[in-house]
């Protein structure tokens, strides 16, 4: 018994005369190579569409972004590596037709080319409209924390600048202290000189400088944070386990778990993404109506209002945020609204009327809040119950009505909030594991939203290869 041996290094072989003959007619780089060829690269933007008339001659747009697209395919993102791929990978020689681009070309084209990337995915966007691969019915919206090329030590808040600051101005202290009793060292001591104390003081003061700009940066911009390497980036909480990162947005089509829209925002939380992401992703599919599901994060009367206005029907869970459940008193929900009468009907039957309106500044923005108040609390057998207050006070914002509606919508079709995570949650899984994107290569939030668009539209690439093949996705493009 012997093992499967291989051929000698040294025995001559006859290969295949055409590069052609080793891409299989269901190659994914074929539909790659189609798909780009069929695009107008001047009317998306890309520079370099038209190669100008004297100088060295440039790449064709085309054959870089078919490049990025077939790293993208195959979690090869950087473009040291998909140089690399030009050099030993066939596939990648086949589409390029043996080019082999350096790394400062590959990185300046996705540098040089931000914007366009964006429309390249809508263009997919379209040809799966065509293919009716959109069931247009219903979409699943949700958001995913990827790292950003920031170190969480680079990343500054308000807190940690006054900190510092208090910091350099106790060290200058200390050494100017040592330069008043610099003749009271002891024998045999090392004590800095009067020169190296002075040169020490300098360098203090000027990182004071540097942080009072950025404090006072901060101010102006209204920021409560600033990144350092990505000016953009932001620390998110560490459940999320990114540090500082950005906060990558989709709407995930129910028929086919296809993205429909796609954005990157450098905001905490969702509280305030729901309706842009969700009335971009009503005008890609071309619908009249549509349905909205997301988590609880997204609940905002506000948000949910403005879905309503644009045609869609929200539905995301409110999160209970009242103290008064863990003190053991009546919580807002327990309270009934009255629309026609315009006043709350609490659980003793007492009648809370609207009093007064005021502006008050919530998640760093300001907002009009209604206030309720009930004038029968004192003589009420219920009031230990419900408040610690002289009276019990509900807050409204003018939008929560849509809310109110949205609640009965939820309760009628209970199945449409167990059918968001089926249609959702698996496609960060799948971009972050499977395509091993856990990071964005580029810094600001222009840049990373341009890495996004690519990471979008190889996902739904890889899945329309998956429902139709191949051979039916080159038939759609002609």
């Amino acid at each position: 018994m012997t093992y499967i041996k291989g051929v000698s290094r040294e025995q001559q072989l006859l290969f295949p005369d055409v590069v052609d003959d080793y891409i299989s007619e269901d190659n994914p780089v074929r539909f790659v190579d189609v798909f780009v060829n069929n695009l107008d690269l001047e009317k998306l933007g890309f520079e370099k569409a038209k190669p100008a008339a004297t100088g060295r001659p440039p790449f064709d747009p085309g054959d870089l972004l078919k490049l990025y697209i077939y790293g993208y395919l195959n979690r090869v993102r950087s473009s040291r590596c998909l140089e690399t791929e030009t050099h030993r990978n066939v596939e990648a020689m086949w589409l390029l037709k043996k080019l082999k681009p350096d790394f400062k070309t590959i990185a300046d084209f996705r540098k040089d080319n931000i914007k366009a990337f964006k429309k390249v995915f809508r263009e997919f966007t379209l040809l799966c409209r065509k293919l009716d691969l959109f069931g247009k019915e219903l979409i699943a919206i949700d958001g995913s924390k990827f790292k950003a090329v920031n170190n969480k030590d680079k990343n500054l808040t308000k807190n940690i600048l006054n900190k510092k600051l208090k910091g350099i101005d106790e060290k200058i202290d200390r050494y100017l202290k040592e330069l008043d009793n610099g003749d009271e060292s002891e024998q045999g001591d090392h004590r800095p000189t009067v020169k190296e104390l002075e040169e020490k003081i300098e360098q203090l003061k000027k990182r004071k400088r540097g942080y009072k700009e950025l404090s006072a940066e901060m101010e102006r911009n209204g920021e409560s944070q600033i990144s350092l390497t990505d000016p953009d980036s932001r620390s998110f909480p560490k459940k999320f386990g990114v540090g500082v990162g950005y906060n990558a947005q989709v709407a995930v089509d129910d028929k086919h778990h296809l993205i429909v829209e796609e954005d990157v925002t450098n905001a905490v939380t969702d509280i305030d993404q729901l309706s842009e992401v969700a009335i971009n992703a009503k005008e890609a599919l071309e619908a009249d109506t549509i349905k909205a599901v997301a988590d609880a994060g997204y609940c905002n009367a506000k948000e949910v209002k403005a879905c309503e206005d644009a045609g869609i029907e929200a539905y995301t869970p409110g999160i209970p945020t009242s103290i008064n459940k863990n003190r053991g008193l009546f919580t807002k929900d327990m309270f009934k609204y009255d629309r026609k009468k315009n006043c709350y009907i609490c659980p003793a039957g007492k009648k809370l009327t609207y009093r007064f309106k005021r502006i008050e500044k919530r998640r760093d923005k300001t907002r009009e809040v209604l206030y309720y108040v009930s004038a029968e609390c004192r003589e009420c057998q219920k009031k230990p119950q419900c408040t610690t207050a002289e009276a019990r006070r509900i807050t409204r914002c003018p939008e929560e009505h849509a809310i109110d509606r949205m609640n009965d919508r939820i309760k009628a079709h209970p199945e449409i909030m167990e059918k968001r995570k089926q249609i959702v949650e698996h496609v960060f899984g799948t971009i972050k594991f499977w395509n091993e994107q856990k990071a964005f290569l580029m810094r600001s939030l222009e840049k990373v939203r341009a890495e996004f668009s690519l990471s979008s539209l190889a996902y739904n690439i890889k899945r329309v290869i998956n429902i139709l093949g191949i051979r039916k996705m080159l038939e759609a493009l002609g």
